[in-house]
């Protein structure tokens, strides 16, 4: 037997270092090939790293927080394996992030329920965070998930008999002075990160502008009731993400990006449109690809499968970056405005805010009407005031009368 070094491989697009999100094994654990031993994360999502070998933790090379460098040691067993695990070997190169997952892949979840160890079980940190926080044992919980993943409802469904059991006796009153400290780790720090980042550097420039969906909310409607989208269930999403398609046709300077290094506007041709989504780690920003392309039917699969993807972290790396512009809407909790920040090193963010029936002046008359406001933001390094109106006001115009997105 003998010190076996697992150092951390390049988990893909020249990432130089991953963040340590937790450990899934500690030292003196032993452990089997392929079995995941450590959540890490890159800019762009956590990824399960699995065990090279089959031996004992010695020793674990940080702690969750600590940023650890391609090559780095991660993680030192006892095996009869080679001594050093480099990322430049054969079996490093193995670790690729494709390999990566077909290796988690091969561990049953049912080895973990089966010796006990909760840190085994295949469940995302915020899971993990908050089983820890009630007093669960993950090993004791049924996975709804691929491969026996623990999710957010099979927790819930974990905890429903804890709290029906509790008597008023056992219940302890809250301290008001206690504190709870909660570090800032992997795709939340990220985003803190580039949130400063983009506040740094980019002067925004917001522009509110009030919308009529009255005749748009009527065709969504409609559409709804057509077979042909039985599956789907349009949003107004879909139809404002042609608007903005259409709008860039004439406005191409609000999809472009800033490549700082070189000083320079890159502007795209294709729309490639970030669909800013909420997930249980944070915001992400999933990318339909070529939307000015797709039909109002493919538009909404796919913003509906990466949305998806990103909420439940199987989205893809290569669907998560690559965005030119961000649609981000906060639904029926969308308020009445909102200052978007821009996803760097794009241009510009359009903002949907909550549609509601105001009574407004149509036609010379008071009526009621579907009205929502967009709140979008611009690099105003880049974007003139006149520029960024002249697009959401054309955005404006394709929305209150919707036959018009689908004129060519």
């Amino acid at each position: 037997m003998s010190r076996y070094a697992f150092q951390l491989p390049d988990l893909g697009e020249g990432t130089v270092s991953a963040e340590i999100v937790s450990w899934l094994v500690k030292p003196g654990d032993r452990v089997n090939e392929g079995q995941p031993i450590a959540e890490m994360s890159t800019e762009k999502a956590v990824v399960e790293l699995p065990s090279p070998v089959t031996g004992q933790v010695i020793s674990l090379g940080g702690s969750p927080g600590d940023a650890i460098a391609v090559g780095a040691e991660l993680i030192a067993f006892e095996s009869g394996a080679a001594s050093t695990l480099a990322p430049s070997s054969a079996t490093a190169a193995a670790a690729t992030p494709a390999a990566l997952a077909a290796a988690t892949a091969k561990t049953p979840s049912s080895s973990a329920a089966a010796n006990g160890d909760a840190s085994r079980v295949r469940a995302s940190p915020a899971t993990r965070r908050r089983a820890r926080e009630a007093g669960i044992d993950l090993s004791t919980v049924s996975g709804s998930g691929p491969r026996g993943r623990i999710q957010p409802d099979d927790l819930k469904q974990a905890l429903a008999p804890k709290v029906e059991s509790r008597s008023p006796a056992t219940i302890v009153p809250a301290d008001t002075a206690a504190t709870e400290e909660i570090k800032v780790l992997g795709v939340r720090r990220v985003i803190a990160q580039r949130m400063s980042a983009a506040k740094r550097s980019i002067p925004h420039f917001s522009y509110v502008e009030e919308v009529d969906v009255t005749e748009l909310e009527s065709l969504r409607q409609h559409l709804n009731r057509d077979s042909r989208f039985e599956q789907i269930k349009l949003t107004l999403l879909p139809f404002i993400v042609k608007a903005v398609a259409r709008a860039l046709e004439r406005f191409p300077q609000c999809n472009a990006h800033y490549d700082e290094a070189r000083e320079t506007i890159v502007r795209h041709r294709a729309m490639h449109a970030g669909i800013a989504t909420q997930t249980k780690d944070g915001l992400k920003v999933p990318v339909v690809r070529n939307a000015q392309s797709l039909s109002l039917p493919q538009l909404a699969a796919e913003i509906k499968r990466v949305s998806e993807g990103a909420r439940t972290n199987r989205a893809r790396r290569e669907e998560l970056s690559g965005s030119t512009i961000t649609v981000t809407s906060l639904g029926k909790l969308g308020g009445i405005a909102s200052t978007p920040v821009i996803n760097a090193p794009e241009m510009a963010i359009i903002g949907v805010n909550r549609m509601a029936e105001r009574p407004v002046i149509y036609r010379g008359a008071i009526a009621v009407r579907q009205i929502m406001n967009l709140s979008s933001s611009f690099d105003h390094r880049f974007v003139d005031g006149f520029d960024a109106a002249g697009m959401i006001q054309l955005v404006k115009e394709l929305l209150e009368h919707p036959a018009t997105i689908f004129i060519a």
